[in-house]
């Protein structure tokens, strides 16, 4: 009979790929702490958020982090990349599932779009406590020195404390040196929106029109000191406890007069 390590299990996964600085940058921040399993996609996956792949077959394959990390990468979402390792590729549950660190904000409604925290809730909806960590800068070769010790210091705590079994925490890191940062502020998610717009372009080759989404984020709460826009916007490494359930409360209570027996 094999031998099953005591270690914590972590499961790691991202939405930028196999290939980005940013998950390799958390394997290292957090590779003492556990057996660690990458399965990530094989291509960038940005904005899926919850997405699964239903019209495609899935195939998952060896890949690399590092030298000694076991990995996979997986050809479809992060969500997908969930759910194979869970049921196909690990022997054990996981103590806890990590995603990222994400190459840019995944703060206020940037949220609902995030590849990155759909992997997160994903685990959470198997009572796995989970995790989505993001960098505010959206270059490929970032600095994640900082964010890597965030994300350590953070799955730490989780995995010494939490007794949530379904606990799902979006990270937001700003892009600061170290000495700037001032800790980490446990907040809510701010209230803004996209004005977008489509830009149009024409392709070389037979001047047919394509478009290039693009738009600009309003803050409807810059004031509000509990949100996580203004954690970041102040040098907080912003702590957001998320869930699943997409019930308007306030709503519900007021629609009650719509019950009735039937017809």
């Amino acid at each position: 009979m094999a031998n099953i390590s005591s270690k914590p299990l972590i499961l790691i996964t991202n939405d930028d790929g196999i290939f980005a600085k940013g998950i390799k940058e958390l394997v290292k921040a957090v590779k003492d702490l556990g057996d660690i399993v990458v399965v990530a996609p094989d291509k960038a996956q940005s904005g899926k958020s919850h997405a699964v792949t239903l019209d495609l077959p899935l195939w998952y394959r060896p890949g690399k982090v590092d030298d000694d990390t076991r990995a996979f990468k997986c050809t479809g979402t992060p969500t997908d990349c969930v759910k194979i390792a869970l049921f196909k590729i690990l022997e054990r549950k996981p103590d806890i599932i990590l995603s990222g660190i994400n190459h840019g904000s995944n703060s206020s409604i940037n949220l609902l779009y995030s590849g990155t925290m759909g992997a997160a809730m994903e685990g959470a909806m198997h009572n796995i406590p989970s995790i989505g960590f993001s960098l505010l800068n959206f270059a490929p070769d970032s600095d994640f020195t900082t964010a890597g010790r965030y994300a350590r210091i953070i799955t730490q705590e989780v995995l010494k404390n939490n007794k949530k079994p379904n606990l799902c925490l979006n990270v937001n890191i700003p892009y600061e040196d170290p000495e700037n940062l001032k800790g980490i502020r446990v907040t809510r998610q701010s209230a803004g929106e996209w004005t977008e717009f489509f830009e149009e372009l024409y392709h070389p080759s037979n001047h047919r029109p394509y478009y290039w989404l693009s738009g600009d984020y309003t803050n409807f709460e810059p004031n509000s000191e509990d949100t996580d826009e203004w954690a970041l916007a102040n040098g907080f490494v912003s702590v957001q406890p998320v869930k699943c359930d997409f019930t308007d409360y306030d709503t519900l209570e007021s629609l009650k007069g719509w019950n009735y027996m039937g017809m």
